[in-house]
C-alpha cells in the first residue's frame, strides 16, 4: 500500500513539474451568451506558433471569471485535465507561485 502512494504522489509530482507556464497579457473580455472571453496575447511563449488566442470559461463555473486587462501567469494543464473538452488552463496574478496561490480561474484555450 505504501509503494501504491508513493508512486501516486511521484506521478501527480511529475505530471504538475510537466506543466507549462507563460506570461500573458489580458486584452479585454467580453460576455456573450453565459459564456465569457478573455482576448490574450502570449508574452513569452513557450512554443513557436501564434501568440494571440482567445480564453473561455462558462459563467456559471465556480473557476470563471472575467480579470482586468493585464499581464497574468497562464499555466496549461496536462491533457484530459481541467474542466473543459479542450486544453484547459489556469491563469494567476502575475509573480504568483501556482503550488500556494489562488487561481484567478480554470479556462478554455482556443487558437485562432
Amino acid at each position: 500500500m505504501k509503494k501504491l502512494i508513493l508512486l501516486l504522489v511521484a506521478l501527480v509530482a511529475t505530471t504538475m513539474m510537466a506543466q507549462e507556464k507563460s506570461t500573458v497579457t489580458i486584452r479585454g473580455s467580453e460576455v456573450s451568451g453565459g459564456v465569457i472571453i478573455l482576448n490574450v496575447h502570449q508574452v513569452d511563449p513557450v512554443k513557436p506558433g501564434k501568440s494571440t488566442f482567445d480564453l473561455q470559461c462558462n459563467k456559471g463555473q465556480p473557476d470563471c471569471a472575467a480579470p482586468p486587462p493585464g499581464n497574468y501567469l497562464m499555466v496549461r494543464l496536462p491533457k484530459n485535465w481541467g474542466a473543459y473538452d479542450c486544453t484547459d488552463v489556469d491563469l494567476y496574478r502575475e509573480g504568483a507561485d501556482p503550488r500556494d496561490s489562488q487561481k484567478i480561474g480554470e479556462y478554455c484555450l482556443l487558437e485562432k
